[in-house]
């Protein structure tokens, strides 16, 4: 078996989306002072890599610890969508196979610019793609930046996601080949809008 880890370190000074609070990581006992090393980690619900709730986009809605436990592990599929240049339509979607219940990573060119800074100009999925997405009946969907919508807009979609599957953003799929993997991302079991995940890939055979 062939392990990714495709979530994004927490860091002081990583990148975040515009006006969400930047991480904190402050050590409040150290050795040889205290007999042990602790901290005090501060973070956005919506740091890095992350699922979002309900509870995001509508007031007493469910948050992040009601999603699906089984909607964080299953058969997946990674896209290779890295020719597209700015946004992904369904188009680009319909030669693939898609099965209900599959959990979908879209790879796009944004793995390839990377996490070092934030770009308002980030390749992101239009109202088409998302509906033929949720028709399709899969379960989870992952996207490879901070955000699955236009930057300041196309908020239909993101609401259109986040009421019909579980999505994860903030993934790095930089290294990952297009394929078929074994999908595990366990969000923190918070009642908020948005919890921070790790998320791994296992190409392989599962025993």
């Amino acid at each position: 078996m062939k392990f990714y880890d495709i979530s994004l370190p927490i860091a002081e000074g990583m990148i975040v989306y515009p006006e969400n609070p930047q991480p904190s990581i402050v050590r409040y006992a150290s050795i040889p002072r205290d007999k042990v090393n602790e901290s005090i980690i501060t973070i956005g619900s919506h740091t890095g890599t992350h699922v979002d709730s309900r509870l995001h986009i509508k007031n007493n809605a469910e948050g992040a610890e009601a999603l699906p436990l089984d909607s964080f592990f299953g058969k997946c599929k990674v896209f290779d969508l890295t020719h597209s240049d700015r946004e992904i339509h369904s188009e680009d979607l319909s030669g693939y196979e898609i099965e209900k219940g599959n959990i979908i990573l879209l790879k796009t060119r944004n793995s390839v610019l990377g996490y070092r800074e934030f770009r308002k100009d980030f390749v992101h999925l239009k109202l088409d793609a998302a509906q033929y997405l949720v028709k399709a009946g899969i379960k989870t969907l992952g996207f490879d930046y901070l955000s699955v919508k236009k930057f300041g807009g196309d908020d239909e979609v993101h609401e259109l996601l986040i009421n019909n599957l579980t999505l994860f953003e903030g993934l790095d799929l930089a290294d990952v080949p297009e394929g078929e993997y074994t999908f595990i991302g366990v969000p923190l079991r918070i009642n908020t809008d948005g919890a921070p995940a790790r998320a791994i890939l296992v190409q392989g055979q599962i025993e």
